[in-house]
């Protein structure tokens, strides 16, 4: 990778979203006015792109010498640039986040689970460079879009990321390039978003100038058995030729590509999906605080049922949804069905059930407070484990924060502790809690709490030594289940 001289040009202020909306190291950025940004030296010489037949395309990718533009360097970009990289392929990265462009360039990890090895064989290698110069979109024969879809506090969609990014795009469009949209979205995105943006600030036509298509990332931070290399890859294609080039390009580095008709079912695929997996939660959720009610432990009932070989598929309940995709994603297709005069009940049932699992902890540790003969008013609470899932730092929607933030308001004196999340990061909905530290783990601060809910099961949690310190634990994820320290009403399942 060649490291630019100087980053001074890179400082120039761009055009993005408030400050309010500010991600972590997710595929983090609003990426819009990009002019008069100096970045690195291109990863290779700018492509021959005299040539934008199909047939010299395809013939290019054969060749490793097809360009691949990822634009958005988070927990879905990086990922993917790592995965062309390893197949030879040449690969520019585009961020507006500076710290990451230079944290590629230096080697530095900034996803912890992805590891310090890879981002220091992306520094050393001359096939991949990171940069904050949209100018440079040229070089890229393929733009891949990996930008945040949140929702906006109304929980409708909040397509800002996307359709800035395709504006920063547009404007540097060239004829031949392929656009591939990767960010969960609605059915109709790419037709009704993505392209009629691309061609107005371009001024060319998709399918006869440019080439444009849907592919889902599937993502799943820190899964040891699946990488994004091993991950089948769903891909749409607005046309007959976007479609080849793109199961082309993704056949290089991904173990399988599974094509679909169109941009619109690969978008309603990747919703189907998170959608299955949010109905589902939410029905252990249900069963959890029916079961509770009755003195039957959901966990055990669970872990018998899927003793069954058939016909059962195991899901466990939890604090409440957590990650970029299961908490958001199921109320893009419920907004845009209204477009259609579809109603979504089942979908919006789900929600409404997991988003209230905070509030089902907040009353068992109430519960359990009171049981101590102390009120939540004046407690010290500590909420362990502030990533999502297990043995990741993503921290992205995280039921831990909304559990933090009603304790606050409650009264409580609120910490957490997480071996991956030191401190906190800035997050677009819990901007308050930035820069607070985790707890140290040791005897003397862990039994000064009040009560200590377990939000997050990590792997690397001394659990015997917790059931030893804490007097008493509100356990969301049954991480305390088997203890042998375990005393008797110490423990309070959530």
């Amino acid at each position: 990778m060649t490291v630019p001289a100087n980053n001074e040009a890179n400082n120039t202020k761009m055009s993005t979203p408030d400050t309010s909306k500010t991600t972590n190291m997710s595929d983090s950025t609003n990426i819009s006015d990009a002019n008069n940004i100096s970045g690195a030296n291109a990863a290779s010489s700018a492509p021959d792109t005299s040539d934008t037949s199909v047939n010299a395309l395809l013939e290019r990718i054969e060749n490793r010498t097809y360009n691949v533009g990822i634009l958005g360097l988070g927990y879905v970009g990086l990922p993917l640039m790592w995965t062309f990289h390893e197949k030879n392929m040449p690969v520019i990265g585009f961020d507006v986040d500076q710290e990451k462009v230079d944290a590629i360039h230096e080697g530095r990890s900034y996803i912890k689970h992805l590891g310090t090895e890879m981002m220091q064989k992306l520094a050393a290698s001359d096939l991949c460079t990171a940069t904050s110069d949209f100018s440079r979109i040229p070089e890229a024969d393929a733009l891949l879009l990996c930008v945040p879809t949140p929702l906006t506090e109304h929980r409708e969609p909040d397509m800002s990321y996307v359709e800035n990014t395709a504006r920063t795009v547009g404007r540097y469009l060239r004829k031949g390039q392929l656009v591939i949209l990767e960010s969960t979205t609605y059915p109709g995105t790419t037709e009704e978003v993505i392209i009629p943006i691309l061609e107005k600030e371009s001024g060319l036509s998709a399918e006869k100038d440019f080439y444009v298509a849907y592919s889902p990332e599937r993502e799943d931070p820190g899964n040891p058995d699946f990488n994004t290399a091993r991950i089948p890859k769903v891909v749409g294609g607005h046309g007959a030729e976007a479609l080849r080039l793109s199961i082309a390009l993704y056949e290089t580095a991904i173990v399988q590509t599974v094509p679909v008709s169109d941009t619109r079912t690969a978008e309603a695929v990747k919703l189907s999906e998170n959608i299955f997996r949010s109905v589902n939660i939410a029905l252990v959720n249900e069963l959890k605080i029916v079961f509770q009610a009755m003195g039957i432990d959901v966990h055990e009932v669970i872990d018998a049922a899927a003793t069954k070989p058939f016909g059962y598929m195991k899901f466990t309940p939890g604090p409440g949804l957590g990650g970029h995709c299961i908490p958001i994603d199921p109320f893009y297709l419920t907004w845009k069905a209204r477009e259609y005069d579809q109603n979504t009940k089942f979908i919006e049932l789900a929600g409404e059930i997991n988003t209230k699992m905070p509030r089902y902890v907040l009353r068992r540790t109430f519960e359990a407070l009171n049981a101590f003969g102390k009120a939540i008013n004046g407690s010290r609470i500590l909420v362990l484990g502030l990533a999502y899932k297990p043995d990741v730092d993503d921290d992205r929607e995280s039921p831990s924060y909304k559990l933090m933030d009603q304790f606050t308001k409650m009264g409580a004196k609120v910490s957490y502790y997480d071996p991956h999340v030191p401190v906190i990061r800035p997050t677009r909905e819990h901007a308050h809690w930035a820069g607070t530290p985790s707890v140290t783990w040791d005897r003397e601060t862990i039994s000064g709490f009040d009560a200590v809910v377990i939000s997050t099961n990590h792997s690397d949690i001394d659990y015997d030594a917790l059931a030893e310190w804490a007097p008493c634990i509100v356990d969301t994820r049954n991480a305390m289940n088997g203890r042998p320290g375990v005393k008797k009403g110490q423990v309070w399942k959530a």
